[in-house]
């Protein structure tokens, strides 16, 4: 029987239909879940925040145990690089230059005719080769294209060194003879393996992906949760029932595969696009002086807080006084409010000094100096920024990595000398702990506040 190779691409997916990106947890649970149910690749959304998503990427790829590792590659040569460092590290990587190649796409999204697109492909994918070995051409908006340019564009990336070719119906209207007749032409056109990407605008996906099976493909893209999107599930389902009509099997673990997607959907709040509505309860948040406790309860946990009885009458009591002089506060205040009343830890680390250098032609390197139960100890790293070097330098001085959930800056007065407030929001074990700092230096501002929310969590933990 022939192996059919499955990639999951349910990052990508969510990625494309959230307004808010995805916590880490979430990443990371997804991944492992797609690891755990065998999918032969594991597709990480093309790199959209470098600083954020580099320690993302990073920490699934040393987590990812038997799937190959992919990402796409942008438009650029230097998002080649920017993309080749977030997964170098894992098992298995790969890159992927995902180009369309149909003329409403190149010409109306993108601003290229067909010359030109074909030279981009060749560049890109050249570019990838030289850093990774094994490099993916996904032919974007297929079904729509010049048949004649694909089969080029196809041929083009076999020759520049991509080893898989796949083939996307992203309008979502090809019925599966379609899907059929188009893998026949470009199994024909080139020698490395094939995948499909079908839709499910029109509730065919299982019937094309079994059509551009017994035309020859050689692998197929689906998700454990989507819209439009070739389901992991029903796939498995499907091949599990009716695979030996067509000679065909799938390496999912169909035993485990509907439990594991559901562990993974608890584990996600049972909530992969549920995005507008959190973000517009937060901006419904305003309080002021005749607010009861039970509403500043209710609002810090729309925040993410579960906070104790005692802590809950800090905050309020803060809250109360703040309301005094301001008015009425949002959902921001309630957080800075949150981060200097809750859970005020004793200061397990302390922080002494820092150092650090940065440009526009480097990357910014920072050395951060700490004292935990009387040792003086030092971290020293690298990163896209001040902030985020300081931020990994503090890592490597705890030799541990904490989720960042957000990162807020401030000024507190005004002109040169002004006093800037940092909020950090640190994320351990699902729960949320918040610190700030102040200063005139919005560096040191930044360290004080991610040390305040650390001591709380080793408070906790202790």
């Amino acid at each position: 029987m022939k192996e059919i190779k499955i990639s999951d691409i349910t990052l990508k997916k969510i990625s494309e239909d959230r307004d808010v990106s995805l916590l880490f947890r979430e990443k990371s649970a997804i991944a492992n879940c797609a690891d755990k149910i065998g999918a032969e690749v594991i597709e990480l959304p093309a790199v959209k925040s470098p600083r954020e998503d580099k320690i993302i990427y990073k920490t699934i790829a040393q987590n990812v145990q038997n799937a190959v590792l992919a990402i796409p590659v942008g438009f650029n040569n230097e998002d080649v690089a920017v993309a080749w460092d977030c997964i170098k590290d894992a098992k298995k990587p790969r890159l992927q230059v995902e180009l369309p190649v149909s003329t409403i796409q190149m010409e109306y999204t993108y601003h290229v005719k067909q010359a030109k697109m074909l030279e981009k492909i060749s560049a890109l994918i050249k570019e990838a080769k030289a850093l990774c070995g094994d490099v993916e051409f996904s032919a974007l908006d297929a079904t729509r294209a010049d048949e004649d340019f694909l089969i080029a564009a196809v041929k083009e990336a076999e020759a520049c060194g991509a080893g898989i070719v796949t083939i996307c119906d992203d309008a979502g209207v090809s019925t599966p003879d379609d899907i059929a007749a188009l893998v026949a032409k470009v199994k024909e056109a080139v020698s490395i393996s094939v995948y499909v990407q079908v839709s499910d605008r029109i509730s065919m996906a299982v019937a094309s992906a079994f059509s551009a099976i017994k035309n020859g493909a050689d692998g197929l893209k689906c998700a454990m949760v989507g819209k439009n999107v070739l389901l992991t599930g029903e796939i498995s389902d499907a091949i599990n029932a009716c695979g030996s009509q067509i000679d065909t099997e799938i390496n999912l673990n169909n035993t485990k595969i509907h439990a594991s997607i559901d562990d993974m959907l608890s584990s996600i709040n049972h909530d992969a696009y549920e995005t507008k509505k959190t973000v517009s309860e937060k901006k419904k948040i305003l309080l002021d002086s005749d607010s009861s406790m039970d509403q500043v309860t209710g609002a810090a946990k729309v925040l993410g807080y579960e906070l104790s009885d005692s802590d809950i009458g800090n905050v309020y009591k803060a809250l109360i006084h703040v309301c005094e002089k301001k008015g009425a506060v949002g959902y921001k205040e309630l957080e800075a409010v949150i981060a200097s009343s809750a859970m005020q830890a004793p200061s397990t680390y302390h922080f002494e000094t820092y150092t650090t250098t940065s440009s526009n032609m480097s990357s910014a390197m920072s050395q951060v100096t700490l004292k935990c139960n009387g040792e003086t100890i030092c971290g020293v790293s690298n990163g896209d920024g001040p902030i985020d070097s300081v931020f990994r330098a503090i890592e490597q001085c705890i030799g541990h990595h904490y989720e960042l959930d957000d990162f807020q800056v401030q000024s507190v007065t005004e002109g040169k000398e002004a006093l800037g407030s940092a909020l950090v929001r640190l994320r351990n074990n699902g729960k949320l702990y918040s610190g700030n700092g102040t200063s005139t230096d919005i560096v040191a501002a930044s360290i004080r506040a991610y040390i305040n929310a650390l001591n709380k969590i080793v408070f906790e933990e202790a």
